[in-house]
């Protein structure tokens, strides 16, 4: 059993149905918070009921505001606070050359990917100035720091999640919220568990250290930006990635 790093802390996450989601929901109970699972994917729920008293499931579709500012609510008409946002929900493209650019495939990537998170973002410091200031965690991707053929809305989602996380941190650094976004490498998702296998060797091989990263990994990491110990982070990008991006 971890220690209560988070022993009264509230915490919003998103994308929370399976992978690094679930896994820093199950992290942060464990370490005492009490958590919100915003999906769109009604596997959350069953989630948070496995975690009993201290999670609560609120279905929502990060493109819409009105769904977006009900989980905020929800989780302060339930827990009494919001401390912590995790705004982790994304998803994957459809690759192909820009040339044969879908733009409705293209949208719909930067509206979960991108604006999404400056949603979550929004609601979340709404109910984070009426009460201590809070952190924020956002999800990009090793795609925001190298290029990759074919990959044109994640990349560009989730660069733009980094430069909104440095934004969004200057502006209310003053006013006891930190933001901060984390850059996963391959990490050992079901999403990637759908990947033909020569292709998932292919990706092992280019990772330094050897492996796929595993979804408590990069919980543990949203776990110290959370806490007090990361009190003096803001504006960062960690690349949990392996080494991926020293090559």
């Amino acid at each position: 059993m971890s220690a209560p790093t988070h022993k009264g802390k509230v915490v919003v996450i998103t994308g929370a149905a399976s992978g690094i989601g679930e896994a820093t929901a199950r992290l942060l109970v464990e370490e005492g918070a009490q958590v919100v699972l915003g999906d769109i994917d009604s596997a959350a729920r069953e989630v948070a009921a496995s975690l009993g008293r201290d999670a609560l499931f609120v279905c929502t579709d990060v493109t819409d505001p009105d769904s977006v500012a009900r989980l905020m609510t929800s989780t302060v008409e339930h827990f009494g606070h919001l401390d912590v946002l995790v705004a982790n929900a994304g998803i994957p493209e459809a690759k192909s050359p820009i040339h044969e650019l879908d733009l409705a495939a293209w949208q719909r990537v930067i509206d979960i990917n991108l604006t999404g998170v400056a949603l979550c973002n929004q609601y979340a410091i709404l109910r984070m100035l009426q009460g201590n200031g809070g952190a924020i965690i956002n999800m990009a991707s090793i795609l925001a720091h190298v290029g990759q053929a074919n990959s044109h809305a994640y990349s560009a989602s989730k660069a733009g999640v980094v430069n909104l996380t440095r934004s969004v941190a200057l502006t209310y650094a003053q006013q006891g919220i930190r933001a901060n976004c984390i850059s996963p490498g391959y990490v050992e998702t079901p999403l990637l568990s759908r990947l033909p296998q020569s292709l998932l060797a292919a990706i092992v091989a280019r990772q330094p250290i050897g492996r796929l990263g595993q979804p408590i990994e990069i919980a543990r990491v949203v776990s110290f930006l959370a806490s007090s110990a990361a009190s003096m982070i803001t504006g960062a990008c960690i690349n949990a990635d392996g080494g991926y991006t020293a090559v």
